[in-house]
């Protein structure tokens, strides 16, 4: 992987993400709430996800991630669209303890130029397509709190990624206890729904 890390740009410092998601049933209702809140909009995107993996699986295993994510605009009427770019995106996990409530990662991120030359590098390391998905993202921000609101095929997931404390605050405010919190990733979101309905898990995409 030293290839990989010595092509992104060195000001993109390591930093440790926390999050959960929470799963979403009425929207409506949480679009009203989250304004209520205060929570300033910052477009919506369709989101093109691809994760790079070793040909066994290797980083799955451990659960690391290598993704390749595309992003375009997706205004609807009462939502902006958000910016056009691409980008690339490491992550380990950190070292947290097992009752955590919280998803904790190492993550590093760059925007880059062109999505098709990255794909190429990625390749060119001998890394596969391990799992492809698509989700429509809308971006919320609150102080000291990232709100990302995800509609994807398997439903619609708000990730709330910050401080602890703000976390809890404002899921709390928005009608939500520990017990909702998701700390699963959208992978394994998409093989849970496959196996309720008995299907096999490829990639998790709209219908085309």
């Amino acid at each position: 992987m030293t290839r990989l890390y010595s092509a992104m740009p060195a000001r993109r410092r390591t930093v440790r993400e926390i999050e959960i998601k929470l799963r979403v049933l009425n929207l409506p209702a949480l679009l009203r709430d989250l304004r209520r809140l205060g929570a300033r909009e910052h477009g919506r995107v369709l989101e093109r996800n691809t994760v790079y993996d070793t040909p066994d699986s290797d980083f799955r295993r451990r659960g690391r991630l290598l993704r390749l994510r595309i992003e375009t605009p997706a205004r609807l009427r009462t939502i902006l669209g958000g910016r056009r770019r691409a980008v690339v995106t490491s992550k380990i996990p950190a070292i947290r303890s097992r009752s955590s409530r919280y998803k904790q990662n190492l993550e590093r991120e760059a925007e880059v130029p062109s999505a098709s030359s990255w794909a190429k590098v990625l390749r060119s390391l001998g890394l596969r397509v391990g799992f492809r998905y698509e989700k429509y993202r809308t971006r919320f921000r609150m102080p000291e709190l990232h709100l990302d609101l995800d509609e994807t095929p398997v439903g619609v997931f708000l990730e709330l990624e910050g401080d602890p404390q703000a976390i809890d605050r404002a899921a709390r405010a928005l009608g939500y206890l520990h017990h909702d919190y998701v700390r699963g990733t959208y992978w394994d979101l998409y093989r849970a729904e496959c196996e309720r309905r008995g299907r096999i898990a490829r990639n998790m995409l709209f219908p085309t």
